[in-house]
C-alpha cells in the first residue's frame, strides 16, 4: 500500500518562504510521477506543481510559477515544494499525490495516491 505523508505546513506572513515535504512509502518511489495540489476553503482542489519520476521535468500553475520550486530526493523517497514570496491567496491545504509514470499531471483523477494534506496559512 503506497502512503504519502506531507509535512511543513504552518502559518506564515506574506512574503515569507516555506518548504513542504512529502515522503512516500510502500512503493517504488522512482515508479511514480508526483504532483502538488491545493484546496482553499470553499474552492475546488487545484493543480500547483508536478515533477516526473526522474526529477528532470517540472510543471507549474501560472499562479505559482517563478515562486514555487518542486524537487525530489530519491535517496529519501521525498518530494519537496519550496514556496517563496508567499501571498494570502496561497492559503490552502496542500496535498501531494502520485501518478503512474508518463501520464498527464493537471487533473486530480490522473493521480492514484494522495496524502492527507498539510495546511498553509499566509497572513497579510
Amino acid at each position: 500500500q503506497v502512503q504519502l505523508i506531507e509535512s511543513g505546513g504552518t502559518l506564515v506572513q506574506a512574503g515569507d518562504s516555506l518548504r513542504l515535504s512529502c515522503t512516500v512509502s510502500g512503493g517504488t518511489f522512482s515508479g511514480y510521477d508526483m504532483g502538488w495540489f491545493r484546496q482553499a476553503p470553499g474552492k475546488e482542489r487545484e493543480f500547483v506543481a508536478a515533477i516526473n519520476w526522474s526529477g528532470g521535468i517540472t510543471e507549474y500553475a501560472d499562479s505559482v510559477k517563478a515562486r514555487f520550486t518542486n524537487t525530489r530526493d530519491r535517496a529519501k523517497n521525498t518530494v519537496y515544494l519550496q514556496m517563496s514570496n508567499l501571498k494570502p491567496e496561497d492559503t490552502a491545504v496542500y496535498y501531494c499525490a502520485a501518478r503512474p509514470r508518463y501520464t498527464g499531471y493537471l487533473h486530480t483523477y490522473q493521480y492514484a495516491y494522495w496524502g492527507q494534506g498539510t495546511p498553509v496559512t499566509v497572513s497579510s
